[in-house]
């Protein structure tokens, strides 16, 4: 792509910067969709990387030989340049001639349209494959559910205001060493490339962005059209060395060899017998988790109950959870070869190791109240920790009846929030209001201090005072609570203007715009209309998604009236603390 006038960019954070629509970067195309929507990219209209990604939807599906949670994806970007017939041409090339995959082993899919969106059948693409040497019957045509892409799904399900458009995937055929070429079938029919029985392998899919959603049910063309192209460097790699398991890749091998001695298992007799499934499952999770695990924690997310913590922590556990069925003694798993343990390597299995101990503690307080004779579920589950699977080895599992009490808990902990105001609020008041409003102010002088890795993780207001939670791996300093406390009464003596508007998320992330949303703020897509959200402004000072109640200026923060006197107030942080792992607390008032 260099070769070809692309610009090489770095790969993105796995936590998305100032994305408020998903925990993690999932994809190459995550980073660019402000230039995806039109905004100039700094390096030009051709740009190319290899993105480090999360999907945490994929926890479940780990496994089999070709799911992971943590993968590089592969990428080039057309803003308003090439297209269709370079790209596909390029993508073709770069398979078999530098990666040398056979011509025989590609099938390829394009887009069979969509008659109640008025969308038409992209006839352009099969004509290009056409011409490139694809057989007629290896280019297939799928509806909008497998060759559409948006970040929503088919056209139905696609936000207004996002950019989409057709796709064409690209999938290589293990099935002559298989012996399932032509005679295999899935679910009583002749396989094919969407079907799931592991004969073919998707290894890249080329988008071309050319159409806008502007209601439910139209579309509209870009004023330009876009190529987003995404291709697995994992998959890649196994089908050059046409093996269809991604955990025999050299990624994996030395943690697999360490795996193995602690586990007294060899992995390649399990892969290739495949006799012991739920044995070489777990190698598989373990493998995965375990990695992905360290890619997270070196992006600076840290074990907790919430937001990306909580994906960490699940993780880990579950990855523990199989280690135990591998036969692995405790203490073991997360001892894996390491250059200098006193380094970076050394804090980044240090903290898997701690989490290990703190799931040993939950595990044993919830063993024993399943000794004193313990039967529910959904008590074991949310008090103690214990993973289904785990309770599965000890005790029967209505896994129908737990999602169930699972659902209704949180229609009662929405129900609940209800009764507060957005924004982690107790109540309306004068004062709530105030310190809701400093909370933005705090966030960001903490990031002028900090760094810009500050984001908040939660808050709780009060009439009395205001608790913060951030993401910060140290103790602040006298020093550094001093320049915060600074920084937030300079804007409020500067009596900053505090005002909104209602943008579309793609606008807003552009500006800048920063935020937390869990289920007590609401979803911010519901503030005025599917796709916007309320952006609040303080000056020039800060920018933040947020569906709360403000003050109008920043001065209302530095003053209270009692009666006929008027009394001047100052932002002071009354203490500053640990909450969990790389998360800090801090409480503040202001106070004359």
């Amino acid at each position: 792509m260099k070769a070809r006038g692309h610009a090489v960019v770095p790969s993105a954070g796995l936590v998305p910067e100032n994305d408020p629509t998903t925990l993690f970067t999932g994809s190459g195309m995550q980073p660019m969709l402000p230039y995806l929507l039109g905004k100039k990219h700094p390096n030009g209209v051709r740009v190319t990387n290899s993105q480090r990604s999360f999907r945490a939807q994929d926890i479940e599906e780990v496994g089999d030989n070709r799911h992971t949670t943590y993968f590089e994806m592969l990428g080039n970007w057309s803003f308003g340049d090439y297209f269709k017939k370079e790209q596909l041409a390029w993508f073709y090339e770069f398979l078999t001639k530098k990666v040398s995959i056979s011509s025989d082993r590609i099938s390829v899919t394009c887009f069979a349209g969509d008659e109640q969106f008025g969308l038409p059948k992209d006839l352009e693409s099969y004509e290009i494959w056409r011409n490139l040497g694809i057989p007629e019957e290896r280019i297939l045509f799928y509806p909008s559910k497998n060759n559409w892409w948006s970040r929503g799904g088919p056209p139905e399900t696609t936000p207004v205001g996002d950019p989409c458009g057709p796709d064409s995937e690209v999938f290589y055929d293990f099935g002559l060493e298989l012996g399932l070429h032509e005679q295999s079938t899935w679910k009583n029919e002749k396989c094919h490339p969407n079907c799931d029985c592991g004969r073919f392998m998707e290894i890249g899919n080329s988008v071309f962005m050319k159409y806008k959603k502007v209601s439910d049910t139209k579309f509209e063309l870009l004023p330009r059209k876009n190529v987003d192209f995404g291709g697995g460097l994992e998959r890649i790699t196994a089908a050059s060395n046409n093996d269809r398991d991604v955990f025999k890749l050299d990624i994996f091998a030395t943690f697999r060899a360490h795996l193995e001695q602690v586990s007294g298992k060899q992995y390649g007799s399990l892969a290739s017998a495949e006799t012991k499934l739920p044995l070489i499952r777990s190698f598989r999770i373990v493998m995965d988790h375990v990695r992905a695990a360290h890619a997270l924690i070196e992006d600076g997310v840290r074990p907790s109950n919430t937001e990306q913590g909580y994906i960490l922590r699940r993780l880990l556990r579950r990855a523990i959870v199989h280690a135990d069925k591998l036969g692995v003694a405790p203490g073991t798993l997360l001892e894996a070869p390491k250059s200098n343990p006193s380094g970076t390597e050394g804090l980044l299995f240090g903290v898997m190791r701690d989490e290990e101990s703190k799931f040993r503690r939950a595990l044993d307080r919830g063993m024993q109240e399943i000794k004193k004779g313990e039967r529910d579920v959904f008590k074991l589950v949310t008090s103690y920790g214990l993973p289904v699977e785990v309770l599965k080895e000890f005790i029967e599992v209505d896994e129908e009846k737990l999602k169930k009490q699972v659902e209704g808990h949180q229609e009662l902990s929405r129900a609940g929030s209800e009764q507060k105001f957005k924004g982690g609020l107790a109540d309306t008041s004068d004062m709530s209001v105030k310190y809701h409003t400093a909370t933005h102010l705090l966030q960001q002088a903490l990031r002028t201090v900090l760094g810009t890795h500050v984001y908040q993780k939660g808050s709780n207001i009060t009439p009395e005072r205001l608790r913060f939670d951030f993401s910060h791996p140290d103790k602040m300093t006298n020093e550094q609570k001093s320049r915060v406390e600074e920084i937030v009464n300079k804007q409020i003596a500067l009596a900053l203007p505090v005002t909104y508007q209602d943008l579309p998320l793609g606008e807003a992330q552009e500006l800048g715009a920063i935020g937390l949303f869990e289920e007590k703020y609401g979803d911010p897509a519901s503030v005025s209309g599917a796709g916007k959200a309320r952006v609040y402004k303080i000056g020039d000072f800060s920018l933040e998604f947020c569906g709360g109640p403000h003050v109008m200026n920043t001065k209302e923060l530095g003053e209270i009236s009692l009666g006929d006197r008027v009394t001047k107030l100052r932002f002071v942080i009354r203490k500053e603390e640990a909450v969990s792992s790389g998360v800090r607390r801090i409480k503040a008032v202001l106070e004359s």
